[in-house]
């Protein structure tokens, strides 16, 4: 798919859920760009963001926002098929995204950007949480993190793969949501993943945003679009 807005830099997307000023510093200093998925444009003109583009099916952008954004920036999906996120994601063609407002105290809404994470794993999209950084789990990954970091593993497929610097190695083992799941797993230092199939997803904490962005775009391959 042709992306509506095109970047050499990796960007922010911004999503209407609850977000901090501390989140729009932290993605934009590593992310600068921004798109705005529906009502998240709210929060960019909140925040003093200009948005290169708003994308969504535009049900919760409401009048003021939308006359405070220039209409050539309004771009609308009406299908009711798939989420703001999704439809937003699938239309930014960049080297990665850091997502921010796309979580909140809803658990629905989380659980459905963790689908629209494994259904686009062929992009580079890290979400930046309260606590927590979330991303689909490439073909293969080296995280530079300290001894004793979170690594949280949660399948949201039938998933298997092989692990180096975990406590607890994930080789030979099957992940999956209905069974056995690596939540709460530590490092021991570096961490290396490969994963036999798509459908895994990497938690770690906050303060290990900028090393995530770095491990993924530091990734050679990516998973097939679907």
């Amino acid at each position: 798919m042709t992306g509506i807005v095109k970047s050499a830099e990796p960007m922010t997307l911004v999503g209407a859920g609850s977000l901090t000023k501390l989140d729009v510093m932290q993605a934009t200093n590593l992310a600068p760009g921004v798109v705005a998925a529906d009502g998240g444009a709210a929060h960019c003109v909140s925040f003093g963001l200009d948005p290169e583009a708003v994308i969504g099916d535009f049900d919760s952008l409401s009048d003021d926002v939308r006359r405070a954004i220039p209409a050539a920036k309004l771009h609308q999906i009406t299908e009711q098929e798939t989420t703001d996120f999704d439809k937003t994601l699938r239309s930014v063609d960049a080297p990665l995204v850091v997502g921010i407002g796309f979580g909140g105290a809803r658990v629905d809404h989380h659980l459905a950007a963790f689908n629209t994470l494994v259904r686009q794993a062929d992009r580079r999209c890290v979400l930046l949480g309260g606590e927590d950084v979330v991303f689909a789990a490439p073909p293969e990954l080296t995280l530079r993190v300290a001894a004793g970091t979170r690594v949280s593993l949660f399948p949201m497929a039938r998933v298997t793969g092989r692990s180096e610097g975990l406590l607890w190695p994930i080789d030979g083992l099957v992940l999956a949501p209905d069974g056995r799941v690596g939540t709460s797993n530590t490092a021991n230092g570096d961490v290396w993943l490969r994963m036999e199939a798509p459908g895994m997803l990497v938690i770690l904490p906050r303060d290990s945003l900028a090393e995530a962005v770095r491990a993924l775009l530091a990734v050679d391959a990516t998973w097939p679009a679907l």
